[in-house]
């Protein structure tokens, strides 16, 4: 559960979500690489893939927090990227409405594959105040893995508000079974949605420049809570609690 001072004073950031025909993906990307710098983490060829494996408690409150529309929510995940082992973030998303705060630590892959097995003991003496609270969480709501889910981005940066544009595609998602498996290359997934479909997702601190603004009232509907983590979790054939 999140409380008004756990926030109070940290960087909170706007996040909108759109979704995209794969059409208005190439038309609004055309426009974007005019004004946004693509972002320098990314691969040569502008993207890179992200594995994500929630964590959530026995009672699924992430998701069914998510589904009825609570406004202020939490969700923790560990995180790696192009199927690398390092470095692993072990991050908690904190949503205020249309706000977002990431928490966030990087930590071995060792400490990664303990948390995923429930061998949380060693978090109680961490130096970080992250992965305490997320032992104390441990230890009150029972959390475990529930889902993991991968996809490609390709992100795009703008100086000014700190801005950054993201294109999500080819998301895939699996049933979380024992042994959890999260760092090998080649896990069973499934597609989720539709082939031509991508989620725009815009992240900024105060206010959103106009010359951004402008090229995404031309080419975007209307915003909608897209989460990647219900989205997956409701994909048929996946949700299992």
């Amino acid at each position: 559960m999140v409380v008004a001072a756990e926030v109070r004073g940290k960087p909170l950031r706007h996040e909108l979500k759109y979704p995209l025909s794969f059409l208005q993906y190439q038309v609004l990307r055309r426009k974007i690489k005019t004004v946004m710098k693509p972002d320098p983490h990314a691969e040569p060829e502008g993207q890179y893939h992200i594995r994500t494996l929630y964590i959530d408690d026995v009672k699924n409150s992430a998701y069914f927090e998510k589904m009825s529309g609570v406004g202020t929510r939490q969700k923790y995940r560990l995180r790696i990227y192009n199927l690398r082992d390092s470095p692993v973030k072990f991050e908690r998303k904190i949503r205020i409405y249309n706000y977002v705060l990431k928490e966030s630590e990087v930590i071995k892959r060792e400490e990664a594959e303990k948390i995923i097995n429930g061998d949380i003991h060693f978090l109680a003496n961490s130096q970080s105040p992250l992965l305490k609270r997320f032992y104390a969480e441990c230890r009150l709501n029972l959390m475990r893995p529930t889902l993991l889910l991968e996809y490609l981005r390709e992100p795009y940066i703008y100086p000014v508000g700190n801005v950054r544009v993201t294109f999500d595609f080819d998301l895939r998602t699996n049933i979380v079974t024992k042994p959890v498996k999260f760092f090998e290359k080649d896990v069973p997934t499934v597609k989720v949605g539709d082939e031509a479909t991508v989620v725009l997702e815009v992240k900024y601190d105060d206010v959103l420049p106009e010359v951004v603004r402008g090229l995404l009232s031309e080419e975007v509907g209307l915003r909608q809570a897209l989460g990647k983590f219900a989205l997956c979790k409701t994909a048929k054939g996946v949700l299992i609690f």
